[in-house]
């Protein structure tokens, strides 16, 4: 195989492994092949290395970067791209759910490799053209930001509202950041005080999670916290009838006692893949600021070094960049 036929890729097949000769994907009609220009690491991804959905080859799902081949009216732009790959032919799909296609693979998850490489292939109907006014920095955030707007959707939310968000990490600081013009008591909940600290400038109430006292009186829960026990400080801080929205994906299992869920008639709702043009409108506005959020950048080269800083609990948010 020819130089030109390969490339630098992150990739895991039980190990995570740098790559520099990993064939560059071919793109088939329909499809687009993309230059990415950066990358951002993701708590799923970490989830990923534990095992989670059991997927190997190219990591990443969070990405900026340019068409380099395919229709000829998407060469040369910036873009931004859903993260579900779908048929657009089974039930969920023709009942406009295709980000539940039953024959879905999803970018660095599940079936098809991601963006910590120079070149991804991504379906020319998932792609979204990022405005000049939105830098690469902000763009990265475009996906995780999109699922933070998705539980405004799923979940009726006003001013009265009592929202907590247990986390402080990637998710849980654009779940305040999108939330937080909606609301008028928002309370951040986590373990580390300088993480607090990047809420707290942009208005958000917070308390460190050891002297978070609950009282069973939120109106709506939000677990980011990435962990199996989040749930269960969830279920003690939500009011009867109140809603538990669970935006973690964990892969590790954990038994706990659902009896408070029925004995105090608690909704719960999973809240994934969120709408990119409500995200992108949110960072062109400036209605959202990012710019706080970016702790570490690393270039492509060192992408294994990226994920273990993403995993210190120290970082908010890592990127790489792909030179």
């Amino acid at each position: 195989m020819s130089k030109s036929q390969t490339m630098m890729a992150l990739v895991f097949d039980g190990k995570v492994r740098l790559r520099r000769d990993y064939p560059r994907p071919t793109f088939g009609r329909g499809e687009a092949l993309v230059a990415v220009r950066m990358a951002g690491v993701c708590s799923t991804d970490l989830e990923v290395l534990k095992g989670y959905m059991g997927f190997s080859g190219v990591m990443g799902h969070e990405f900026v970067g340019v068409v380099a081949e395919g229709p000829r009216e998407w060469r040369g732009k910036r873009v931004v791209a859903d993260i579900n790959c779908v048929c657009g032919r089974c039930d969920m799909c023709r009942r406009g759910l295709s980000n539940h296609c039953r024959n879905r693979t999803v970018l660095g998850i599940d079936g098809h490799d991601g963006a910590f490489a120079e070149y991804l292939a991504v379906p020319v109907h998932n792609l979204h053209e990022v405005p000049a006014s939105v830098s690469d920095e902000q763009a990265v955030m475009v996906e995780p930001l999109a699922a933070a707007c998705q539980i405004a959707r799923q979940v009726k939310i006003d001013v009265a509202s009592n929202v907590v968000v247990l986390g402080d990490g990637r998710l849980a600081q654009l779940v305040v950041r999108a939330l937080k013009p909606l609301l008028g008591h928002l309370l951040m909940v986590g373990r580390h005080a300088t993480k607090l600290e990047a809420a707290e400038k942009q208005g958000v109430a917070t308390v460190l999670v050891g002297d978070f006292v609950p009282t069973a009186k939120a109106d709506v829960v939000v677990d980011a916290t990435g962990s199996a026990d989040g749930f269960a400080l969830a279920m003690k801080t939500v009011r009867p009838r109140g809603t538990i929205v669970l935006k973690s994906t964990v892969a590790a299992e954990s038994g706990m006692n659902l009896a408070p869920l029925v004995i105090n008639e608690i909704s719960v709702i999973g809240s994934r893949c969120g709408p990119f043009p409500a995200a992108i409108k949110a960072l062109a506005s400036g209605k959202v600021d990012v710019s706080a959020l970016v702790s570490k950048v690393y270039p492509l080269a060192q992408a294994a070094e990226a994920l273990s800083e993403a995993g210190n609990g120290q970082s908010i948010k890592v990127l790489i960049h792909v030179p």
